[in-house]
């Protein structure tokens, strides 16, 4: 078997990654190619496959097949066997816990990997320094980690990441042992540090609404498998799969046929759109939040009930059940409050729709262009 091919110019690519533990197969065939200065996010759920990934870029795992590469050199191959040791991979890696040791100040934290490199003192001093003034703690070099609060004990972290200035920085889902607010807060934080310091990342993380503001490319995982690879808002304008909406709470998914001139919500007499120019007999589609507006019940409106709404910055968003169709909910924001049990008429721009037909992604609109 030859070496997968990588191509020349990424700061870290992978082709072909796959890692099996005897016959249970972890990761499937996993490629990406992550240019200098750019973010990619590995998003999904737990056990989809992604601290795996990252781990096995880290060289904390060697793959069963497949490559990998860091600035253009391959550092595992699971063909050939090559496998190039954490410590020679140019990797700085901020983890979930910041791993700080408690009994080191700020600075001898920071300090460390340099330390463990043979750097001299007075190098190593000011590198330290240097790397804590790109993160805005050298006014605690002297401090215990123990007197910052969480987000300053992430910076430390970040500022030991990159004081040796590696090539790539790896993030294991530093933000999950925030607080909801602070971790809202550190988002934009940490994503202007990033891109400030023009790292280069990879950031693992199950929490979609970080993905995609951190990252320049977002990889969506599932059950050892990249399902779709692409930019944040390619991801919410055109999601690849059903798996991939719903994982992303776009929307409604939702079964449809088609009969006559008009497509039906499966197993009901609910009118969705009409059928002209658009092929198949049955689909599945998502139906984003946008798409619905919400007013007084009408004959020209879909009847709909209330089941449960909560506030959000920008007005209420409220799960409804079609009349006649209890088995699906569909999400719609308000500026007034909906309370649960009240009748409400709804009206879907057809255009927005998402389509999951086959090879087909593309909305109705699309779609009729080309009748």
């Amino acid at each position: 078997m030859n070496a997968p091919s990588i191509r020349s110019s990424s700061a870290v690519a992978a082709v072909g990654l796959e890692l099996s533990y005897g016959a249970a197969q972890i990761l499937k065939g996993i490629d990406f190619s992550l240019e200098k200065g750019k973010t990619l996010a590995l998003l999904g759920p737990s056990g989809c496959g992604k601290t795996t990934l990252l781990r096995l870029v880290a060289g904390l795992l060697a793959p069963t097949r497949g490559a990998v590469s860091i600035a253009d050199t391959v550092v595992a191959d699971g063909a050939t066997g090559a496998f190039v040791p954490p410590e020679r991979r140019g990797l700085g890696m901020v983890f979930q816990d910041y791993a700080l040791w408690p009994h080191l100040t700020v600075g001898g934290n920071v300090s460390f990997p340099l330390e463990m490199r043979g750097v001299g003192k007075a190098e190593r001093q000011a590198r330290t320094m240097r790397a804590l003034e790109r993160v805005g703690l050298s006014a605690y070099a002297d401090r215990r980690p123990s007197d910052l609060s969480g987000g300053q004990q992430q910076r430390v972290a970040i500022a030991r990441a990159i004081v040796a200035e590696p090539q790539l920085i790896l993030f294991d889902e530093p933000l999950s042992n925030l607080d909801r607010e602070l971790r809202e807060n550190m988002v934009g934080e940490l994503a202007e540090l990033i891109s400030t310091l023009g790292l280069t990342a990879i950031y693992v993380t199950h929490d979609h609404s970080e993905a995609l503001t951190l990252a320049d490319e977002v990889a969506v995982m599932r059950s050892g498998l990249i399902e779709q690879l692409a930019p944040p808002d390619d991801l919410i304008e055109r999601p690849a799969t059903p798996e991939v909406a719903d994982f992303l709470r776009l929307g409604c998914l939702a079964d449809i046929e088609r009969r006559g001139p008009a497509w039906h919500f499966k197993g009901s007499e609910i009118v969705l759109t009409e059928a002209a120019g658009i092929a198949g007999d049955g689909a599945r589609v998502l139906i984003p939040v946008a798409c619905i507006s919400a007013g007084e019940a009408s004959p020209d409106r879909l009847a709909a009930t209330v089941l449960r709404s909560q506030f959000r910055g920008d007005g209420h968003l409220a799960s409804v059940s079609l009349s006649g169709l209890p088995g699906l909910e569909l999400q719609v924001l308000s500026r007034a409050k909906l309370r649960a049990g009240e009748t409400i008429g709804l009206s879907i721009d057809a255009t927005q729709i998402r389509w999951f037909q086959q090879e087909i992604h593309q909305s109705i609109e699309e779609k009729l262009e080309h009748v």
